[in-house]
């Protein structure tokens, strides 16, 4: 019985020494064909698919190393030749049902042993597919001094105003290096103000910082922020390069809407005010519609009468016709600043044969206890006929160039 049970044994593992032997001698098998595969995809093809090559490449005539054909390859793989192509324009092709055993006769072959029997029937341009640039970053105007990205979101329930500085780009300093950094103001308060940290020798400083303004929901239309880009020196004196003056009171603003937005700098507002302050406002006149356009902007270096923050001030234009009284506007009021931000426009009808006889009036008053109302200071535009210098040189620019705006500051007088 023992010697059965041993011949059992030794038929039973020489079976199974057999059959791990095959499975071995399959497996070197399957990875030798596997390699060979592989290697054949380097080796070149046959010498059509050549040509095909040097075909598409035959536009480009720099060396191998230094140049590769823009356009790549579509090609139709083995699987999908049961169907036919159909040429359209620009090399562009539509697939239609056919026989599914009938092999296509013409086209040209693929480049590579592993895709045999594949044929390309065009080419895709890369250049289709990539994003479009962002112009804020490359289109700058001739007298650019400096671009400044912001964002801005309210925060309802606790009424915040969050404020993300971003990024200022292609600044002009007085110096070779510069070193900047940026005061954040919430106006009508001029008195706080937030800074950001100082970045050494950049004209292209990255801020990434965020600030919080606490402001009621009541207030928060009625204000405006205010970015100054400040230079330091070496002797750590400051110097302003422009500012941003963003009004809030036409923007949309929630919990789930965070505004990313950009501004060129301004350098019109750097010079000292006036003895009664300045006003900067933009014209346009469309000669087609007959219509004057106004946008008063904001003013500066008011002389307020009594305490300042109780103060409110707005400004009236007045169109006149031969010193006649024709029609008169008035911006909203503004509580509690020297230098208040209206941006609002006005529109007047003006015939082309009036404009050597209008002028326009800019007055700006300030509420006192209730109805009574106190001139700070006022200034006309107009032709040859009415006024000199600085105001004659707007209006006729304002001719000069049709449905633009022309915008300018100007100091205001208490003369009548």
């Amino acid at each position: 019985t023992e010697q059965v049970i041993a011949v059992l044994g030794g038929i039973i593992g020489g079976i199974l020494l057999f059959v791990l032997i095959g499975i071995t001698a399959y497996l070197l098998w399957k990875k030798l064909c596997l390699f060979s595969s592989y290697e054949e995809l380097t080796s070149p093809v046959s010498t059509p698919a050549k040509a095909l090559l040097q075909n598409q490449s035959s536009s480009e005539t720099q060396p191998k190393d230094t140049s590769r054909s823009r356009s790549v390859p579509f090609i139709i793989p083995p699987t999908l030749h049961g169907r036919d192509w159909i040429n359209l324009m620009n090399e562009e092709q539509v697939q239609q049902d056919s026989d599914p055993y009938v092999i296509p006769q013409s086209g040209p072959r693929s480049s590579f042993h592993s895709l045999a029997g594949a044929y390309v029937v065009g080419t895709i341009n890369p250049e289709l597919y990539k994003f479009p640039e962002d112009q804020s970053e490359t289109d700058f105007p001739e007298d650019s001094i400096g671009r400044l990205w912001f964002s801005i979101e309210y925060e309802q329930e606790s009424e915040r105003l969050l404020v993300s500085l971003i990024k200022v780009r292609k600044l002009q300093p007085p110096a070779d290096s510069c070193s900047p950094f940026v005061k954040i103001y919430l106006l009508p308060d001029e008195r706080r103000y937030l800074q950001s940290k100082t970045k050494r020798k950049t004209l292209n400083p990255q801020f990434d910082e965020n600030f919080v303004f606490q402001v009621s929901s009541k207030m928060l239309f009625q204000s405006t922020l205010k970015f100054l880009v400040y230079h330091v020196d070496k002797q750590k004196k400051h110097h302003l390069l422009g500012q941003v003056i963003f009004p809030l009171k036409n923007e949309t603003l929630t919990d789930d809407s965070k505004m990313v937005i950009w501004r060129d700098l301004e350098k019109d507002s750097l010079e000292p005010p006036s003895e009664y302050g300045d006003i900067q406002f933009s014209l346009s006149y469309n000669d087609y519609l007959g219509r004057l356009t106004v946008v008063v902007l904001r003013a500066k270096g008011l002389q307020l009468q009594g305490e300042s923050h109780t103060a409110s001030v707005y400004v009236k234009v007045s169109l006149m016709n031969h010193n006649k009284f024709i029609k008169s506007k008035k911006t909203a009021a503004v509580l509690g600043s020297l230098n208040p931000v209206y941006n609002e426009t006005f529109s007047f009808k003006a015939d082309q044969t009036e404009m050597d006889t209008a002028s326009l009036s800019l007055s700006v008053f300030q509420n006192i206890d209730g109805d009574k109302t106190e001139l700070l200071g006022r200034v006309v535009v107009g032709p040859f006929m009415y006024t000199r210098g600085k105001e004659l040189e707007h209006w006729n620019e304002m001719i000069s160039k049709p449905k633009e705006l022309v915008k300018r500051w100007h100091a205001l007088c208490r003369s009548t």
